[in-house]
């Protein structure tokens, strides 16, 4: 078998508050004019994510690692996770306010639906003007002052609002409160968990009429009630990684494709590389492939070392 770096059939998610600029502006085929989320790569449950190009081509990803684990997923994930794929990764169109949630921890998560937590990263890759995301509390809370404003209809009071331009990165551990605000396109990195406690949805209804379902109750063991500095701070370096996120569930760095950069890596585990912005080709086995803006490709673990040229915003991601 001679590996090769993987695209998947992306997973198309309608939603309430879901827009069109996965199209417009990230070229995906979407038809419906409410498309919130691409699944780019995913192993949740009803959502299996299914090779598209390629001798591995319409075989999904829990039969590729089936057939070949240690050479997909690399030692050092197999010992950690065994033959599950242990991360999440989306494209997220935000044409109207998400829901206010938060996502448990992974004890909690287990406990109640046998699933990871989610402790997740947003990558800002397009904002309207005065776009925002709110982010954890202002300031330290607790469960009574909490339980009183969302009563109240007033939480958004204790909650932080920030305004976001593109390159913005945010880090969400669980436990956070949080959402996209309206007119904005994220790259989202998370463990693999579909487990969101909705809180409150500004009073929205649907079609029908009716509201979505809360969480109410789930949620209060499940929040950070602290105030959380959640934006990370960085600067890119022209054809560098330049490390963002680094927690026990994944490793995002950003690599500012100028020209040219021989990326190398050990055998250990498999990554991910996001385009953000740009167009770029990578050079893998002596073979030339191309790729843009909103492509996100799995490098198997057995492949160690590729060529990228071209200007391009890669995320690259890795356990």
């Amino acid at each position: 078998m001679k590996f090769y770096p993987l695209i998947f059939e992306p997973i198309f998610k309608d939603r309430i508050w879901g827009g069109s600029k996965l199209k417009s502006y990230l070229n995906k085929y979407i038809v419906s004019e409410t498309t919130g989320e691409s699944w780019e790569i995913s192993s949740i449950p009803g959502d299996i994510s299914v090779v598209n190009t390629g001798v591995l081509k319409g075989k999904n990803i829990n039969e590729i690692i089936e057939l070949y684990p240690e050479e997909i997923l690399g030692k050092n994930v197999i010992a950690r996770f065994g033959n599950q794929f242990p991360l999440l990764f989306k494209f997220i169109d935000a044409k109207e306010d998400l829901s206010i949630q938060l996502h448990p921890n992974d004890a909690l998560a287990k406990e109640r639906h046998n699933s990871f937590g989610k402790t997740e990263m947003w990558y800002v890759m397009q904002a309207d003007e005065s776009a925002r995301l709110v982010v954890g509390f202002k300031k330290d809370s607790n469960r009574e002052e909490y339980v009183s404003h969302l009563e109240n209809k007033n939480l958004v009071a204790l909650l932080n609002e920030s305004l976001v331009k593109k390159g913005d990165v945010f880090f969400l551990e669980t436990g956070t409160i949080h959402a996209i605000g309206a007119g904005v396109v994220v790259a989202e990195i998370q463990q693999t968990s579909d487990v969101t406690y909705r809180i409150y949805d500004w009073d929205r209804l649907d079609v029908n009429g009716q509201g979505r379902e809360l969480h109410t109750e789930l949620a209060l063991d499940a929040i950070n009630y602290n105030a959380t500095q959640s934006k990370i701070e960085y600067k890119e370096e022209a054809n560098q990684s330049v490390s963002v996120v680094d927690c026990p569930y994944f490793k995002t760095k950003i690599v500012a494709l100028q020209d040219r950069f021989i990326w190398k890596k050990t055998k250990d585990a498999f990554t991910v590389f996001m385009c953000t912005n740009g167009q770029f080709e990578m050079v893998v086995n002596g073979e030339i492939l191309r790729y843009n803006m909103g492509d996100t490709i799995l490098i198997p673990a057995i492949i160690e070392h590729v060529t990228l040229k071209g200007k391009a915003t890669l995320l690259e991601i890795s356990i």
